[in-house]
């Protein structure tokens, strides 16, 4: 009877110590996913739609984020919620951890990359942006312009000038034609809300007119101050019948032609965007216009200037007779300064001399 308690004991000693055995075993491999882990510079891991979480466990234990996979499978049976891992791009830092990587890849932290639209661009250079934009599905690069508008719901719209400038973030498996929507939702709902909240007495016959209007504002000047001034000055002189006779609608008028300068020529070419010839407003936008330009549009200075000349530090000089005017015209564009810049964004593509 005594050799069957020692007998026994012994058994149960070494299950004991099995047990203890396999379980220090398993803590300290589970603990290995607590392990900082060292990185010399931030690493994208990606995963594909439907992928299993055995399947992300082994690609992590191949890039050397996790010594086993086994104890990611393990901890996925731990904790079930863990293996409710998310698609996308994700980027991986020095000093996470596994477990951080998997939190990250549950609550899909994923990788965002971003593309900008700027006040004043045209759409043909938004078009290239998006184009040399990495990690953005391409979609539209074959599509003309129309095709382009007819998927946005907006069939046989021209383009120009409907797209609202700013960072837009996106992030892996997005297109640009998505990006395209969401730019041209924003400035549907912003021109809305700012033609809704318009002064009154103003002489376009709807919103669309505000929106051309607001272009050649972000074309003619950078500068905030101005651009309630530049409104002013166009907007009374579409009330006397005076033509707007603004450069930035000669110069996108001639398109391709166009090459760093404007001459009489060209202000006598008649476009339908060229407003020393026509009489009113251009047919659509010239370009993508600011929130900022479109308030100024539609809540234009009340002075009386009529015209305006760059100075040639990318501010203006308004006056409010031809006389004034023309002495203007000769202090700041017949003897120009060395610097001379008619816009304050010294890298613009595109600028005026803002001869009115």
């Amino acid at each position: 009877m005594r050799v069957f308690k020692k007998l026994l004991v012994g058994i149960v000693a070494l299950a004991v110590l099995a047990v203890t055995g396999s379980g220090l075993w398993l803590w300290q491999g589970l603990k290995t996913l607590e392990t900082p882990v060292v990185l010399d510079e931030p690493t994208l891991f990606s995963v594909e739609p439907g992928t299993a979480f055995g399947r992300v466990a082994r690609e992590l234990a191949a890039k050397g984020f996790v010594d086993d996979p086994l104890w990611l499978r393990i901890h996925g049976r731990l904790n079930p919620e863990q293996t409710l891992i998310k698609a996308g791009d994700y980027e991986f830092t020095s000093g996470m951890t596994p477990v951080d990587m998997i939190n990250q890849m549950v609550e899909g932290k994923v990788k965002l990359w971003s593309v900008q639209f700027i006040e004043g661009w045209t759409f043909a250079e938004m078009r290239a942006a998006l184009a040399r934009t990495d990690r953005l599905t391409r979609q539209t690069t074959d599509w003309t312009d129309e095709e382009i508008m007819a998927a946005l719901g907006a069939e046989g719209q021209h383009p120009e000038g409907w797209f609202f400038p700013d960072t837009y973030l996106f992030h892996g498996g997005e297109t640009d034609l998505d990006i395209l929507k969401r730019a041209y939702n924003i400035m549907t709902e912003v021109l809305e809300e700012e033609w809704q909240n318009r002064e009154e007495g103003l002489p376009y016959d709807n919103a669309y007119e505000a929106l051309i209007m607001a272009s050649i504002v972000e074309r003619e000047t950078g500068v905030a101050g101005e651009r309630q001034q530049v409104a002013g000055v166009f907007v009374r002189r579409l009330k006397k019948g005076m033509r707007l006779q603004t450069d930035p609608t000669v110069i996108y008028g001639m398109g391709d032609k166009y090459r760093g300068r404007i001459g009489r020529s060209d202000l006598r070419t008649w476009t339908p965007y060229n407003t020393y010839r026509i009489d009113g407003l251009p047919p659509t936008p010239i370009a993508l216009p600011g929130r900022e330009s479109i308030h100024a549009a539609l809540h234009p200075d009340d002075g009386d200037a009529l015209y305006f000349v760059a100075r040639g530090d990318g501010s203006h000089k308004f006056s409010r007779t031809l006389a004034e005017h023309q002495k203007a015209v000769r202090e700041f564009q017949l003897n120009r300064r060395e610097d001379y810049r008619s816009f304050p964004a010294p890298d613009s593509e595109t600028s005026s001399n803002g001869e009115q």
